[in-house]
């Protein structure tokens, strides 16, 4: 155990702590003065403390056990999406998490990003670095990444279900996908997207009628308020206007530590989770804004190099399946409150508080250290029959 300790890239575990100390600093701004949340930076240093211990313990664990059982894992996950959406309470307009002793939340799928992971990269793995065939591969990983997609789309977690599709296409390009075939892809996805802005402005009323039948209409108000900002009402554009405020108020060095005004929960709704860049901004400005950003981009350039010195294939499969899911998160989580993607529930990797998705995110952590430390030689995955 302790040589395989002496394995682990120490530099990202030295950029958690550093990240832990600017998260807890941050929620505690966040929620100073907050009625009911008085104690949530204590709650994240508790959430820290524990996802090292769950990063170190699945370290040591050989992440291509977890590759062998990756079917298992596949079902378990798609049965907790059925139930939390069959039986869970609705939360914030969406059934997707489980109430636990102690006032603590689980999020099944949070927990899907993992297995996604995994599962891709066993189906890609398969080719053994060869081009990726459209029945035999790209259309069985399609089948797999649909299920779970659509079974967060209903809950209803659009933030989610985009971040599977992300991981399933960064992994695909990395993956030895043909050019022709993302030729293809793109011109769906385009195509699909052109059609959809277009359908929903045709029809943006009756959309809106029927999702507020559903009970659904904050779906309308985010959509609406990013495609046509400048027809929108005040109420559709009022977090994202109200994040931009509050951000470019923080000018280049900020208002100060605990001194920004935007975090009572009325000026920005969820300053502590969702909307943390804003007090990042506020509180710190641009400066503060390129420390974090920094963070970011040494942390992913640390799980880069481990991708490359991997051995297994597999096991640079997953570490890139996890890059994407943080650079996803982190553009879009930014890109929102700045005003250059649609507002969704996507948190801010490490920073934001939430205990389901800092301890998944540690596993995540967990499994890329598993893959610098198990290196032995290997037995290439076997190649299935044409």
């Amino acid at each position: 155990m302790l040589a395989a300790l002496k394995k682990i890239d120490w530099v990202i575990i030295v950029l958690l702590v550093v990240l832990m100390v600017v998260s807890t600093m941050l929620v505690r701004s966040a929620t100073f003065g907050y009625s009911g949340y008085e104690n949530y930076d204590n709650k994240t240093i508790m959430f820290f403390v524990i996802g090292f211990a769950v990063a170190l313990t699945v370290a040591m664990l050989d992440y291509r056990f977890l590759l062998h059982i990756w079917l298992y894992l596949y079902i378990a996950g798609v049965v907790l999406l059925i139930v939390v959406y069959l039986t869970a309470p609705e939360i914030n307009g969406a059934r997707a998490w489980f109430e636990l002793p102690g006032g603590l939340q689980f999020q099944p799928a949070e927990m899907e990003k993992i297995i996604l992971i995994l599962s891709t990269a066993f189906l890609i793995g398969r080719r053994n670095g060869g081009p990726l065939r459209v029945r035999h591969d790209l259309l069985v990983i399609a089948a797999f990444s649909f299920v779970p997609f659509m079974l967060v789309m209903i809950q209803p977690d659009l933030g989610n279900a985009i971040i599977y599709l992300v991981i399933v296409l960064g992994m695909l390009w990395i993956g030895n996908v043909r050019y022709s075939h993302v030729l293809i892809g793109l011109t769906i996805v385009l195509g699909t997207l052109i059609a959809a802005i277009y359908l929903f402005n045709q029809f943006n009323q009756e959309i809106h009628d029927y999702l507020e039948s559903k009970h659904k209409v904050h779906w309308y108000e985010r959509i609406n308020g990013f495609i046509n900002p400048a027809e929108a009402s005040e109420k559709e554009v009022y977090q994202a206007n109200k994040a931009k405020i509050a951000i470019g108020s923080g000018g280049l060095t900020g208002d100060g530590y605990m001194q920004g005004d935007s975090k009572n929960g009325k000026f920005i709704p969820y300053p502590y989770s969702d909307a943390i860049f804003v007090v990042i901004g506020e509180e710190f400005g641009f400066q503060g804004a390129a420390v974090v950003l920094i963070l970011y981009f040494l942390l992913i350039y640390r799980m880069i190099i481990i991708a490359f010195q991997c051995s297994d294939i597999r096991g640079s499969y997953i570490i890139v399946g996890v890059i994407s899911m943080y650079v996803f998160q982190i553009f879009q989580n930014i890109g929102m409150m700045i005003g250059l993607m649609p507002i969704t529930g996507i948190t801010l990797p490490f920073i934001s508080y939430g205990g389901t998705s800092l301890l998944l995110n540690m596993v995540c952590i967990g499994i890329v250290f598993s893959v610098k430390i198990h290196q032995e030689k290997y037995e290439p995955a076997q190649q299935l029959a044409v």
